[in-house]
């Protein structure tokens, strides 16, 4: 589409909002961003950006007056389509559009498009590690890192663009296909978003909604994802009925053994998931197992994903901060089965059934410690499957775990739910944890 002298609309001041503005200017666009939101972090972007030609309104100018004057919306992904900041755009009939969706009508790349709920980041960055290391030019970005019209804006080719793409970014596209859409896992999350669990899951299967039998989609083998118009490839570390699935600590294609995950960085049974996903990619472009471990040798995961923070005399501290639902942490305690944990969990209060887990949760913790705004709901729940105590803080709660865990186990910080009843993520909350560990753990 050409739009040159068109008057764009973009909703939200975030990363997403600015680079999509920028890549409308530079398609020759008339934009204006708006943003209900009010800070001097606001004020600052409002100036900088109106020099590059980006009229901004924000606070109580961030209501559109005048949407019928407009020709396309832009919308960020932390923007709920039944906001009152849309609401203009959609009674005055305006199409509206995500920043993915915008940014897809100007590449040229192949898109490998990553969703779920758990693990994107990790596969992300597995899969731009692995293509780039077999030769291919990569750019790596998305919902987590450079916006996709970020990439776009870029005086650069690339053959392949990676994408971590939330269900927040498919709300809204026409048009966005993937030539590979890997689904990494699905689990009950972000009902804070969305009023049911199915309407969460319809807004990530959108990933796959334009692929043709020319694309390929690579699915976690437990979901049963059916109706797919792609070629189909599953993976599974629970069962071998699946194109790739784990004997072991080796990664097997059909009857072919391909990596063994040993010989890597990446521990847990979710991170062998995560692995297999990223080969399946590797696999589809041609490349070999040698090729593809070389790549990966050296990749360390992303912080607050089952991140040893300290192991001493057979005790291990276990950074999970990223654990903001329960799929996540019945993985992570998975992953530690067969040690002694003390589980330290609790958060946000949003309103989820620990209960979901009280299975895993009494199959392999020894002992739990609750903190956050809803530890007295959890304790309710599960305190008829293990020992459970409550803390203040984080620093109380590692200070009891370092009590009950004794002479060996594993201490996991794995908290099941968002961090913004005490901290403004889950990074600052993980950062917190790691500090708590290195004040006590030297008195050992």
């Amino acid at each position: 589409m050409n739009y040159k002298d068109k008057r764009l609309a973009v909703l939200g001041c975030g990363k997403s909002g600015i680079a999509a503005s920028r890549l409308a200017i530079d398609k020759g666009a008339d934009v204006n961003l708006f943003d209900t939101g009010f800070s001097d972090d606001l004020v600052s972007k409002v100036d900088a950006l109106s020099e590059e030609g980006i009229k901004v309104y924000i606070g109580d100018e961030g209501i559109c007056q005048d949407p019928a004057t407009y020709e396309l919306v832009v919308i960020s992904p932390g923007i709920s389509l039944d906001w009152e900041i849309v609401k203009p755009f959609r009674e005055a009939g305006i199409t509206i559009i995500s920043e993915i969706e915008f940014a897809y009508a100007f590449c040229e790349s192949e898109i490998v498009g990553v969703t779920g709920t758990n693990g994107k980041t990790t596969t992300v960055e597995l899969i731009g590690k692995i293509l780039e290391g077999c030769g291919r030019t990569v750019a790596v970005g998305g919902n987590h890192g450079r916006p996709f019209a970020d990439i776009i804006s870029e005086d650069k080719e690339y053959s392949t663009i990676v994408l971590e793409i939330s269900s927040f970014q498919l709300e809204a596209i026409n048009q966005f296909c993937p030539h590979i859409a890997v689904w990494t896992n699905f689990a009950s999350d972000h009902l804070d978003r969305y009023p049911s669990i199915e309407e969460y899951k319809n807004a990530k299967m959108q990933i796959f909604v334009n692929q043709s039998n020319e694309d390929w989609a690579i699915v976690n083998g437990h979901d049963r994802i059916e109706g797919l118009k792609a070629k189909t490839v599953t993976f599974s570390a629970y069962d071998e009925l699946n194109d790739y699935w784990l004997n072991g600590t080796k990664i097997k294609n059909l009857d072919r053994e391909l990596i063994d995950q040993s010989l890597t960085k990446l521990r847990g049974l979710h991170n062998a998931e995560n692995l297999m996903a990223a080969i399946a990619v590797a696999r589809i472009h041609g490349y070999e197992s040698n090729e593809i471990l070389d790549s990966i040798l050296d990749y360390i995961p992303p912080s607050h994903r089952c991140e040893l923070v300290w192991e001493s005399n057979g005790v291990q501290f276990i950074n999970d901060s990223k654990a903001t639902n329960l799929h996540a942490v019945a993985s992570a305690l998975n992953s530690f089965k067969d040690e002694k944990i003390i589980l330290i969990a609790g958060g946000k209060n949003k309103g989820i059934p620990y209960s979901e887990i009280k299975k895993t949760v009494k199959r392999n913790v020894s002992s739990v410690v609750l903190f956050g705004e809803n530890k007295f709901q959890v304790e309710e729940e599960w305190k008829s499957e293990t020992d459970c105590h409550l803390s203040n803080d984080i620093d109380e709660a590692v200070e009891l775990a370092l009590k009950l865990v004794g002479n060996s186990g594993v201490v996991l910080f794995s908290p099941g739910t968002s961090s913004f009843d005490m901290f403004n993520g889950y990074e600052e909350r993980g950062n917190a944890f790691k500090d708590s560990v290195m004040k006590y753990s030297p008195k050992k």
